[in-house]
């Protein structure tokens, strides 16, 4: 693996940061922009589950990994839900402001982790597509992950913000989940067969992983303060987003 292909490879996971860095400008938002920051979050999930993974997966695969890698993400997504009990606060329980910043904070964290486990099948893409097409397929893939990843850096850091976490932290949060993009890359590059194999299944993991965590934490969070109409607008404009960039890229 010559320079020029690392350096690709790891700037396509780094941009994570830059859509995390994007909200150190704004300040302590009202609760109607946390819930349409919430409902852009979902957009931009749902979005990233339907085009960067499952359909990807269906592509590179057969229903039954595709489907099947689905079905156990959301099944253990389902499970982390389990370990850590929680009330949905603004849903369930309105009196008590710190059982509301335990959920906000948990919903933040299972976001975390399902952004974390999608950017590893795009890694792998990345590294499989250096591996078997060189810099004429690896550029454009790494290009059009490395855009897509902006605006999910900022999806990553807005639930954070939305719990109290400092602005700075958020945004180093959402950065972090981009670093396990280089290193599956370059696994994959080393392992072209095996990582070729199993990226159906990894792709469709990370979508079931994604639905849950937009179905059962950001659409109902974002619906539970009377603003269902601005989240709702907010998600659609997420999800084309989402769409304009994997079809033009």
């Amino acid at each position: 693996m010559d320079l020029e292909t690392a350096a690709w490879i790891a700037a396509s996971g780094l941009a994570t940061a830059v859509g995390g860095a994007a909200l150190l400008l704004v300040r302590r938002p009202s609760r109607r922009a946390l819930d349409v920051l919430l409902g852009f979050t979902a957009g931009v999930m749902l979005g990233a589950t339907v085009f960067s993974l499952l359909v990807p997966a269906l592509d590179r695969g057969g229903a039954a990994e595709a489907l099947g890698g689905l079905l156990l993400g959301g099944a253990v997504l389902a499970m982390v839900d389990v370990v850590l009990p929680h009330a949905h606060a603004r849903l369930r329980e309105r009196g008590g402001r710190a059982l509301e910043d335990r959920a906000s904070e948990r919903r933040a964290v299972l976001l975390l982790a399902a952004l974390t486990i999608h950017n590893v099948p795009e890694g792998l893409a990345v590294g499989v597509a250096f591996a078997a097409g060189g810099p004429e397929l690896g550029v454009p893939i790494a290009v059009g992950i490395g855009i897509q990843n902006v605006p999910e850096g900022f999806a990553a850091a807005a639930p954070l913000i939305a719990a109290g976490t400092p602005r700075r932290t958020a945004a180093a949060a959402a950065a972090s989940t981009g670093l396990v993009e280089p290193p599956a890359a370059f696994a994959a590059f080393a392992a072209v067969e095996l990582a070729g194999a199993i990226l159906p299944i990894a792709l469709g993991f990370a979508a079931g992983a994604m639905l849950y965590v937009v179905v059962d934490e950001l659409i109902p969070e974002s619906h539970a303060s009377g603003h269902e109409l601005d989240a709702t607008l907010a998600l659609i404009a997420g999800f084309v987003l989402m769409v304009a960039l994997d079809t033009t890229l």
